[in-house]
């Protein structure tokens, strides 16, 4: 990370919060990624245009802002392909056992007052801090 930039978070934010409150009134749903994008796989009948266009949208989102000209931010990965799969595997595993993702349960659980996703941002968080620690000051990362 390169810098603090408050005004650029805050402006993300309020749009993350607007655009999840447009889909929870418009359609009733809560806006969990890993829940929309796993209705695709394997394709069901009930939801599956909605679902591919959510998704599409937020590819198309990245493209329409390059198009513009918005610059992308270099990145290294620098762990081995085994440890980025059985990292995403786990992650999904994760989701799966915890019925939803990150964006479901902190971005749009929290802000409906659910006490369930309440305690489980919570324990994502404290995994998250967990392995970051392990992984770098335990296991020399």
């Amino acid at each position: 990370m390169t810098g603090f930039t408050p005004i650029e978070a805050l402006i993300g934010g309020t749009l993350i919060g607007l655009s999840v409150f447009i889909f929870l009134a418009a359609s009733g749903r809560v806006t969990g990624i890993s829940g929309i994008f796993g209705g695709l796989i394997p394709p069901t009948g009930g939801g599956f245009s909605w679902r591919l266009a959510f998704i599409v949208g937020l590819v198309g989102g990245v493209v329409l802002y390059r198009l513009a000209g918005g610059p992308l931010t270099d990145i290294q990965i620098t762990p081995s392909m085994p440890v980025l799969v059985v990292g995403g595997l786990l992650v999904g595993f994760g989701a799966r056992l915890g019925s939803g993702c990150t964006s479901g349960h902190a971005i749009c659980g929290i802000g409906r007052l659910s006490l369930r996703s309440t305690v489980a941002t919570i324990v994502f968080m404290a995994a998250a801090i967990a392995t970051v620690f392990v992984v770098r000051h335990m296991a020399g990362g």
